[in-house]
């Protein structure tokens, strides 16, 4: 058991892991904060919900997945607490995204405004897929709860 434990939450100091957490992290949270509190432009929890399971036709239980990754998850990972797990929970989320949503609209943003309001492509998603990769490897990095508090660092 000390052994999982040891891999889930040992991470290097380093400074590229830092700022892919951080990079993560501080992207993720106002997108979760539209969706849960309405920030930021966002419809809120309820509006939010109601698009999931009317429109995107998700069940209830993976739409509050969605949200509560997006918003406690990116918090997490500001933190640096667990990072692989969360990273580990971002990569199937993403990839959900694109293939729910974003493939509809191909690769590359809508910068033109070219789209349907709200069909962008899935450019940003593999963006946030990558960083997730690079966190799940390496662990959060310098100035983490994993590395500072766990005292597992990696030798």
């Amino acid at each position: 058991m000390k052994n999982i434990r040891n891999k889930i939450f040992t991470t290097a100091g380093n400074w590229p892991a830092t700022i892919s957490r951080l990079t993560l992290g501080l992207i993720l949270l106002p997108h979760g904060a539209q969706k849960l509190l309405g920030l930021f432009g966002g419809m809120g929890f309820s509006n939010t919900m109601q698009y999931f399971t009317g429109v995107v036709h998700l069940p209830w239980l993976i739409g509050f997945i969605v949200i509560m990754i997006e918003f406690f998850g990116s918090i997490i990972l500001l933190l640096g607490w667990a990072t692989r797990i969360v990273a580990a929970l971002i990569i199937p989320l993403f990839i959900g995204i694109i293939i729910t949503h974003h493939s509809q609209a191909g690769f590359f943003m809508d910068w033109f405004g070219a789209n349907p309001k709200g069909f962008e492509g899935f450019e940003f998603d593999l963006l946030m897929i990558g960083l997730a990769m690079s966190l799940l490897i390496s662990g959060g990095g310098r100035f983490s709860i994993d590395h500072r508090y766990l005292n597992v660092q990696a030798k």
